[in-house]
């Protein structure tokens, strides 16, 4: 998720594309129609994912990246 002033968080998509294999916004929205409306991401970035020397995703480094750390510390601490 990343931070919203209004709801606190919402969802986003980090993508990652292969050299070979164009997408556009539209057709990974198009995709994620199929979700309910709640999971749906509300932003699409177009990014490349951080991974570990074992290629897993590093989710703590995209909240660093993506101001997501200060909610998930919010979180914590309540």
């Amino acid at each position: 998720g990343l931070p919203d002033q209004r709801l606190g968080e919402i969802a986003a998509a980090i993508v990652e594309l292969k050299p070979d294999h164009p997408c556009t916004e539209a057709e990974i929205m198009e995709f994620c129609n199929q979700l309910p409306r709640y999971k749906r991401p509300h932003r699409i970035i177009f990014a490349q994912v951080p991974r570990n020397p074992t290629g897993k995703i590093e989710k703590p480094r995209l909240r660093e990246m993506y101001g997501g750390a200060s909610l998930v510390a919010k979180q914590n601490h309540s």
